[in-house]
């Protein structure tokens, strides 16, 4: 099927699709605790022995998108999570060759840490590489030690996130490197996105007012919340985006094997079994959630396992339910 932008992959008129967040463990889990001290890994450390494997069972089940986060230093006091480990764009090149379907989402890279002409380079080549897969994430950065490591002042980040949007969209257009006031048509920028402009969404506020955000962003990607909440948020980002914005949510999850299992909320998602997920998510759906990212390190039953039955029994429960809850 034809797809103008890699947005196509998440957000479909008819459904509310979904994704996986990386690391792909379950290190949060009693089980996956007592593995991850045998083997002597810090907390925060994931488990990656299995990720290239289970990356590609996602590919192939069905789901629309693998979704990495922009770590770049393990804070083992204050923030204790290694995200993913590897650097977010070698790891989207290498998932770029080892997927065929789903989309590559960044959650989110910090754009004022890095110089906008290494990011839209870096970007990309993972979109020419991914043939057009690329869906980049970004934000303004919540990790303050970052900042003072690398001699960049933590409070500018506002207008370095802004002054890196801006450069990046011109860098990925053909007529040399942009530069204040015009460009230098000499020095050029390759390779170009394979999808032309790469479709950019933002994590949280990126200290920016809802107007810049609905002007500049092609999507929102939000923490989950509460039915009533997510109406709120998806009824502004539609307002402020006239409709054209993709809204976006992660999802922590444990699946119970009982599917009649009631939610019982945990932080930033529930554990549950699968009539009550299900139920959920079609609620989100009738809201007008786009995508879902489900985060599977608090499952206490093994990724594999809960991946088969998400995409044999949640998944298929989505299509074709969109439209018709919200009328």
């Amino acid at each position: 099927m034809e797809r103008n932008s890699s947005l196509d992959l998440i957000r479909k008129p008819d459904r509310m699709t979904l994704g996986i967040e990386l690391p792909l463990d379950n290190d949060w889990s009693p089980d996956g605790t007592r593995r991850r001290e045998a083997d002597g890994r810090p907390f925060g450390v994931p488990d990656l022995s299995k990720q290239t494997e289970l990356v590609r069972k996602v590919d192939d089940l069905g789901f629309a998108a693998v979704w990495a986060r922009d770590v770049p230093v393990f804070d083992t006091v204050n923030m204790g999570d290694a995200g993913s480990v590897h650097d977010v764009f070698t790891l989207l090149g290498y998932l770029a060759g080892v997927t065929r379907n789903v989309a590559l989402g960044t959650a989110a890279v910090v754009l004022p840490i890095r110089h906008p002409m290494m990011t839209a380079k870096a970007a990309a080549s993972a979109d020419a590489l991914s043939g057009g897969r690329l869906i980049l994430g970004v934000a303004s950065g919540d990790r303050p030690v970052e900042y003072p490591l690398l001699g960049l002042d933590f409070d500018a980040r506002a207008d370095a996130f802004r002054d890196a949007v801006g450069y990046m969209r011109q860098a990925w257009q053909p007529g040399g490197l942009p530069v204040e006031g015009g460009r230098i048509p000499e020095y050029d920028l390759l390779p170009r996105p394979a999808q032309g402009a790469i479709p950019m969404v933002v994590a949280g506020q990126a200290r920016q007012t809802d107007e810049w955000l609905g002007a500049n962003m092609d999507g929102r990607f939000v923490y989950p919340g509460g039915v009533g909440r997510m109406m709120k948020q998806t009824e502004a980002w539609s307002e402020a985006t006239q409709g054209r914005g993709a809204f976006i949510s992660a999802f922590h999850l444990d699946l119970l094997g009982d599917p009649d299992a009631p939610n019982e909320p945990i932080r930033f998602g529930g554990r549950m079994g699968r009539k009550a997920l299900i139920d959920m998510f079609q609620r989100y759906a009738a809201v007008g959630v786009d995508h879902i990212a489900v985060n599977l390190r608090q499952s206490g039953r093994p990724v594999a396992e809960v991946l088969d039955e998400l995409a044999s029994e949640v998944i298929p429960a989505l299509n074709d339910t969109k439209a018709a809850l919200a009328a």
